[in-house]
């Protein structure tokens, strides 16, 4: 089976204050229909409150991003789906329930995993 992520940035989630407590259990309750499913792999929030870094070979931190990473924020599940059918169906439930369009890519075939 393929792995896929779904994922969208905090500034796509436009969800008044008050009703915050009904997305969250909205998108709780489609984690748990993919844990049901058998496609759960994992999922969560970037910590924004903490920087990131970069990680050299040599193990040397720097404060700092790649350039074309530094937005990357928000919200992201990966999935184990039969067909990229499921994955857009998995991804269109996540969408409903965070109320934001969400995107999916497909990562590539590893045959150590």
């Amino acid at each position: 089976m393929t792995k896929y992520l779904i994922s969208f940035p905090s500034a796509a989630m436009q969800v008044p204050l008050g009703e915050l407590h009904e997305v969250a259990d909205a998108a709780h309750a489609v984690i748990r229909e993919m844990r049901d499913a058998g496609v759960y792999v994992f999922g969560g929030g970037i910590d924004e409150s903490v920087p990131p870094v970069l990680v050299a070979a040599d193990e040397t931190v720097s404060e700092g991003t790649y350039p074309e990473t530094a937005l990357l924020d928000g919200g992201f599940t990966v999935i184990e789906a039969a067909s990229r059918e499921d994955a857009v169906r998995w991804a269109a439930k996540t969408a409903a329930a965070c109320r934001c369009t969400q995107e999916l890519r497909e990562f590539q075939y590893d045959p150590l995993v």
